[in-house]
């Protein structure tokens, strides 16, 4: 089971930092990725993190900008985003996948519920 949070309303240029809890023992040996989408468009992959935390993979619209992270010792993934824009208003998902590297597009098992991520010109 996953559980986000961290969502909120923001001004452009402001921050958020969104967290996932994942229940289980086995979430060190999960790939983790956030997604979202906005009203009217389809969901799209945001970042992902390997199991070990070594690897990360971003977006193009949010590299420089967002960082994931994870604590495996709280079972818990992060996503820390700055220089925030408006165009990132959207519904924000975690998903976890038991594969050690995260998997191509939005192939992941398990997911979710979102946070909503506003953010005002």
């Amino acid at each position: 089971q996953l559980q986000a949070s961290g969502g909120g309303l923001v001004q452009a240029g402001g921050s958020l930092r969104l967290s996932c809890a994942a229940s289980g023992r086995t979430f060190g040996s999960y790939a983790m990725g956030w997604f979202r989408q906005a009203p009217g468009k389809e969901r799209e992959f945001v970042a992902a993190i390997s199991s070990s935390g070594r690897s990360t993979y971003y977006a193009d619209s949010v590299k420089g900008r967002f960082t994931i992270s994870r604590d495996n010792a709280k079972n818990t993934v992060f996503l820390q985003m700055n220089s925030l824009k408006p165009e990132d208003t959207a519904v924000y998902y975690c998903a976890a996948d038991p594969r050690p590297v995260p998997p191509r597009g939005d192939d992941y098992l398990y997911w979710g519920q979102g946070t909503q991520v506003t953010v005002s010109s």
